[in-house]
């Protein structure tokens, strides 16, 4: 068992019922347990022997109040401990939660060769406080011998305030990382580099505009620059709409939602996705990418498929006809297809291990006979994994990415959903060091990586309440409240603005990113991605988000780092 000291201050930022809660192991793959939560202490039990680390949400800024410091709003996000050995004696929340920031920043400084930064520079200056008073707590603790429950002492107040320097510490590394890798990643220095050492060691040039995978470095290096885009949905088109993809995006992703695709068995409904589809290709003379073709989601699939959702053989000749379907009538304008998303989760339609790959395999291998020239993007969702720790039937999203790999199917790229702020499983808020270190374990795969749905809200969030233990579900509070947390403060639009550029820079600027997608244009009612998630609001509105992106996407171009602050006004209509 593992238990953990909570002092006032802890307390207050936990909040009354602690949420997106779970237990992991090795590789942080969840792991199932349960919580006992009272005043001054909380416990965690895990069915193994093995050492186990906590995931936990926690008000940080609620926590710099209780120990009185002034600083950067930080917000409400999930964090994590090191791996820890059960024992009898309680660990300390704060000063775990510390240890494992800290560990990560080192880290991150070694593999992004960021050692070489002086100790003047801020976000050193962090770190190397973060540290000095996370010793300090730890020689305070081992002195003493013990803490006391709900009373906070001056050592406990030096973790508290080492967590707080740490998460600000990552923050600012993570966009210090993406302010160094910008110019030569927008300008082609990186590919460039990349090819010449390609060329070194193979004694032969790398096939044009190939990615080139350099042993001992992070991921691929892609060719030219990053591409932004917006998924547009069919249920919502006009010429207006229109002049403001053109003014901010690259190209447009159509949604080809099974469940609006063929409301009805055997009866499609083409007209919505025709119409952006034509006018990307015939007007603005833009790229269009399609899919997930294949998403198990309840807001994706039509109401007529759960007659045979435990009828396998069915299903699998029901997916194939829907791919084919829809892969034959818009090959020749689609250029890139995501064929599946989500398959791991396995959160609505029951699937055994061997069915969700051999769906996988079914898509993968389908659109790339149907289409051969297209590229095949296969998604993975709830990149954290917080649902295995519910879903023993479903795979954790790593080890499902490396199944594939492994399996050798002939897949593109992988795509990345990061949509956070929502209460809906996986999408609590996390800090951008985070994010950043999400994405560079999945460019350990050695492929391109797209990040297929980028988004937050626009709107404060009300938490959702379900089903305690459902499987697919993380874990919720006591009152059954999914709590999504927010970044720095509560979400609003100049929130949703401020993290898409944020964001979206330190995703465009990694050499492996291919190109990022907006969640959604339009705010659609009942959308199956986020209330309050788009570009324009259902009134017509057109969001700070909105001159975000087209700000962003001039950054690129113009191979300058984007303006992280107020984004000039544009002529968007």
């Amino acid at each position: 068992m593992l238990s953990f000291i909570l002092a006032d201050a802890v307390e207050a930022a936990l909040g009354r019922n602690p949420t997106q809660m779970y237990l992991f192991g090795n590789d942080e793959v969840p792991s199932t347990g349960t919580f006992a939560h009272e005043p001054g202490l909380l416990r965690a039990e895990s069915q193994g022997a093995e050492a186990a680390g906590l995931s936990i949400q926690l008000d940080l800024d609620a926590l710099a109040a209780a120990v009185g410091r002034d600083g950067e709003p930080l917000g409400k996000v999930t964090l994590t401990t090191c791996l820890l050995p059960h024992r009898e004696k309680p660990y300390v929340l704060a000063l775990e939660l510390a240890r494992k920031r800290i560990m990560q920043l080192v880290h991150k400084l070694e593999e992004w060769g960021m050692f070489e930064l002086g100790p003047d520079d801020p976000s050193i200056e962090r770190v190397e406080n973060a540290r000095r008073m996370f010793t300090e707590a730890l020689v305070a603790q081992r002195r003493a011998g013990t803490w006391v429950p709900g009373r906070m002492s001056d050592d406990e107040r030096s973790a508290c305030l080492s967590l707080l320097l740490a998460v600000e510490a990552g923050e600012r590394l993570a966009m210090r990382q993406c302010e160094r890798l910008w110019p030569s990643r927008m300008s082609g220095e990186l590919h460039a580099k990349a090819c010449t050492h390609y060329e070194r060691m193979q004694h032969e040039r790398p096939p044009a505009g190939a990615p080139i995978l350099i042993p001992g470095n992070l991921g691929v290096v892609l060719p030219g620059r990053p591409m932004v885009g917006c998924s547009v949905s069919p249920a919502a088109f006009s010429e207006a709409l229109g002049k403001i993809v053109g003014a901010t995006c690259d190209f447009i992703n159509v949604p080809v939602r099974w469940g609006e695709m063929e409301p009805s068995e055997g009866k499609y409904a083409f007209q919505g996705t025709d119409r952006w589809i034509e006018w990307a290709v015939r007007t603005a003379k833009m790229p269009v990418v399609a899919g997930p073709l294949i998403d198990f989601r309840p807001s994706c699939v039509p109401e007529w498929l759960y007659i045979w959702e435990n009828d396998y053989e069915t299903l699998r000749e029901l997916v194939a006809e829907h791919i084919k379907q829809v892969v034959t009538r818009y090959r020749r304008t689609v250029r890139r297809w995501t064929v599946a998303s989500g398959l791991h989760v396995n959160a609505n339609f029951p699937l055994g291990f061997e069915q969700m790959m051999d769906l996988t395999k079914l898509a993968v291998l389908h659109v790339r006979k149907l289409h051969p020239q297209a590229n095949v993007v296969l998604e993975v969702t709830q990149l954290w994994g917080e649902y295995y720790a519910q879903n023993r039937k479903s795979v954790p999203p790593q080890l499902y990415a490396d199944m594939v790999v492994q399996a050798g199917l002939p897949v593109d790229a992988f795509g990345l959903r990061i949509q956070v702020g929502q209460p809906r499983p996986g999408q609590a808020t996390r800090d951008l060091m985070a994010i950043s270190s999400i994405l560079d374990r999945f460019a350990d795969f050695e492929k391109p990586i797209i990040v297929t749905a980028l988004g937050a809200p626009a709107l404060p969030v009300v938490a959702l309440r379900g089903e305690n233990g459902k499987p697919g579900e993380p874990r919720t509070g006591a009152d059954g409240s999914l709590d999504p947390g927010y970044w720095h403060q509560p979400w609003n639009e100049q929130l949703q603005a401020d993290w898409l550029t944020q964001v979206g820079a330190l995703v465009l600027s990694k050499p492996y990113v291919h190109s990022l997608c907006w969640q959604e244009l339009f705010d659609v009612p009942n959308s199956p991605e986020m209330p309050g998630g788009g570009l324009i609001s259902q009134s017509g509105a057109t969001r700070p988000a909105a001159m975000r992106m087209a700000e962003l996407r001039r950054a690129v171009r113009e191979a300058r780092l984007p303006t992280f602050g107020s984004a000039p006004a544009m002529a968007i209509p």
